[in-house]
Protein backbone atom coordinates (compact mmCIF):
# COMPACT_ATOMS: atom_id res chain seq x y z
CA UNK A 1 0.00 0.00 0.00
CA UNK A 2 1.43 3.63 -0.90
CA UNK A 3 0.90 6.95 -0.02
CA UNK A 4 -0.44 9.35 -2.20
CA UNK A 5 -0.12 12.91 -2.88
CA UNK A 6 -3.46 14.98 -3.46
CA UNK A 7 -5.13 18.01 -5.07
CA UNK A 8 -3.99 20.42 -2.15
CA UNK A 9 -0.33 20.20 -3.42
CA UNK A 10 -0.94 21.55 -6.74
CA UNK A 11 0.71 24.44 -7.45
CA UNK A 12 2.22 24.71 -3.66
CA UNK A 13 5.54 22.08 -4.27
CA UNK A 14 6.93 22.60 -1.07
CA UNK A 15 9.16 19.53 -1.23
CA UNK A 16 9.53 18.81 2.09
CA UNK A 17 8.10 15.31 1.72
CA UNK A 18 10.93 15.31 -0.63
CA UNK A 19 13.53 15.71 2.26
CA UNK A 20 11.53 13.50 4.44
CA UNK A 21 11.51 10.07 2.33
CA UNK A 22 13.74 7.86 3.27
CA UNK A 23 13.51 5.92 -0.37
CA UNK A 24 13.33 8.82 -2.79
CA UNK A 25 9.95 7.57 -4.44
CA UNK A 26 8.79 11.03 -4.38
CA UNK A 27 9.09 13.35 -7.40
CA UNK A 28 7.84 16.23 -9.24
CA UNK A 29 5.67 17.19 -11.94
CA UNK A 30 4.80 19.68 -13.78
CA UNK A 31 2.07 20.63 -11.40
CA UNK A 32 2.61 18.88 -7.64
CA UNK A 33 4.97 15.88 -6.38
CA UNK A 34 4.44 12.26 -6.88
CA UNK A 35 4.97 9.23 -4.91
CA UNK A 36 5.75 6.16 -6.56
CA UNK A 37 3.40 3.27 -5.77
CA UNK A 38 5.96 0.96 -6.57
CA UNK A 39 8.98 2.54 -4.57
CA UNK A 40 6.80 3.59 -1.61
CA UNK A 41 7.73 1.51 1.22
CA UNK A 42 4.35 2.89 3.69
CA UNK A 43 6.82 4.34 6.32
CA UNK A 44 4.71 7.11 6.55
CA UNK A 45 7.29 10.08 6.77
CA UNK A 46 6.25 12.17 4.24
CA UNK A 47 2.28 12.57 5.70
CA UNK A 48 3.32 14.58 8.87
CA UNK A 49 5.62 17.45 7.16
CA UNK A 50 3.11 18.08 4.03
CA UNK A 51 1.96 21.63 5.02
CA UNK A 52 -1.06 21.60 3.36
CA UNK A 53 -2.01 18.18 4.46
CA UNK A 54 -2.08 16.68 0.81
CA UNK A 55 -0.64 13.44 1.98
CA UNK A 56 -2.86 10.21 2.96
CA UNK A 57 -2.09 6.60 3.03
CA UNK A 58 -3.99 5.41 0.02
CA UNK A 59 -6.75 3.29 1.88
CA UNK A 60 -7.22 6.97 3.40
CA UNK A 61 -7.60 9.28 0.56
CA UNK A 62 -10.69 10.86 0.73
CA UNK A 63 -14.17 10.29 -1.65
CA UNK A 64 -12.99 13.46 -3.48
CA UNK A 65 -9.46 12.69 -4.07
CA UNK A 66 -9.73 9.21 -5.21
CA UNK A 67 -9.04 10.08 -8.82
CA UNK A 68 -5.04 10.76 -7.29
CA UNK A 69 -5.05 7.16 -6.75
CA UNK A 70 -4.70 6.77 -10.20
CA UNK A 71 -3.07 9.90 -11.25
CA UNK A 72 0.05 8.81 -8.90
CA UNK A 73 0.30 5.53 -10.57
CA UNK A 74 0.12 6.70 -14.01
CA UNK A 75 2.83 9.59 -13.45
CA UNK A 76 5.49 6.86 -13.27
CA UNK A 77 4.05 4.73 -16.20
Amino acid sequence: MAYVITSPCIGVKDASCVEECPVDCIHEGEDQYYIDPDTCIDCGACEPVCPVEAIFAEEFVPEEEQEFIQKNADFFK
